[in-house]
């Protein structure tokens, strides 16, 4: 799998699709020796910007779960810190793999869809801040259109786009491990009585 993947948010049974695809990544290329990492990109300070914190809070809070989490709403990984959360993520995890999720910004027509891909993506792109490429795995949710203020697009993003594409994405994410499960996942582990603080 080397292309971007789209799928539509306004779609429920997307999340099943994206979930299959997200399963068949991991079976292929996740090693059990790996620590499963989801990075999850953004502020809850702007709408738009909104989408992985979003995410990270629903996947730290699961209370079976074998992956960890940084990036939530509590402890949200943005472009002021991004560099030191890659390096923390390295220097306690031996063999990160890590599924890097992010807000982006596109064509008129793909707003409200999300993305699957192989290889790192580079956060802050589409607002013109250049930051480190993260992930071995991306996925992004397209919450507005590209263009010119592409910041203030962000401050003005509908939260019901945003909600739906955190609400698919979860679950497409969830089905895909479970599917997964038994296959290139070891068993989950108990819960942290403070997921979200355990996670960064």
């Amino acid at each position: 799998m080397n292309i971007i993947h789209y799928y539509n948010a306004e779609d429920y049974a997307s999340s099943v699709h994206f979930g299959q695809a997200f399963s068949t990544v991991l079976r292929d290329r996740f090693m059990p020796d790996q620590t499963l990492i989801f990075l999850c990109i953004g502020s809850d300070r702007a709408t738009g910007d909104s989408l992985g914190p979003l995410i990270g809070h629903k996947l730290a809070q699961h209370p079976n779960r074998n992956y960890m989490v940084y990036g939530t709403l509590e402890e949200p990984v943005h472009a002021k810190n991004l560099a030191a959360v890659v390096e923390k993520i390295h220097s306690r995890h031996k063999n990160p793999y890590i599924i890097a999720i992010d807000a982006s910004l596109g064509k008129p027509t793909h707003i409200g869809y999300y993305t699957l891909g192989i290889g790192s993506l580079k956060p802050g792109a589409g607002v013109g801040k250049e930051l480190i490429a993260v992930g071995d795995v991306f996925i992004t949710g397209i919450v507005n259109l590209s263009g010119l203020l592409d910041r203030m697009l962000l401050q003005t993003t509908r939260l019901h786009t945003v909600m739906s594409l955190a609400d698919r994405i979860y679950l497409g994410i969830r089905y895909g491990l479970n599917l997964s499960a038994g296959h290139c996942l070891s068993p989950v582990t108990a819960p942290s009585a403070h997921p979200a603080r355990e996670a960064m």
